[in-house]
């Protein structure tokens, strides 16, 4: 039998379906203890709507793959950071025309708060310009903007720095 953790790994994202949950950082860890199984993910931003489908998804393969009992849990601590995309998950990200997030934002205590777009440097998947401009700080999912590229031309979505 497969091991629950390789089953877990495979699975992938809703939303982003060209990385698993592993790739995306959000898969915390899979143990097994006297026929269980117990997943730990953790959202990308609270509310996040893709979380019981990925609850549904991780059910769903383990027990296909023999596991009878699952139990998937929300881990919230530490919280998700797009710091956690693996290299590989970037790489994914890129090759599919997303631009990947660049470094988190370091920050200690109280979050600032901001009336304007934050200054990004994002460079277009398609032809690596850096000559990009903002659209909508918004995609097709909430942790996704959307930017065009100046040289190309050609709209791309990013995902943000969380």
């Amino acid at each position: 039998m497969v091991t629950a953790q390789a089953v877990a790994a495979r699975v992938t994202d809703p939303e982003l379906p060209m990385l698993t949950l592993a790739d995306l950082g959000v898969l915390r860890e899979v143990s097994e203890k006297d026929g269980k199984v117990v997943v730990a993910i953790t959202p990308t931003y609270s509310g996040c709507p893709a979380m019981d489908t990925m609850r549904d998804d991780l059910v769903h393969a383990l027990r296909g793959a023999g596991y009878a009992e699952v139990e998937v849990r929300t881990v919230l601590r530490p919280a998700w950071s797009s710091d956690w995309i693996t290299e590989d998950g970037r790489r994914k990200l890129a090759e599919a025309g997303i631009s990947p997030p660049g470094a988190a934002p370091r920050r200690s205590g109280p979050v600032p708060l901001t009336l304007g777009p934050p200054a990004r440097r994002v460079r277009c998947p398609h032809c690596g310009s850096a000559e990009t401009e903002l659209l909508s700080e918004f995609g097709a999912t909430a942790c996704k903007a959307l930017h065009r590229c100046r040289a190309c031309r050609e709209p791309f979505e990013h995902v943000k720095e969380i």
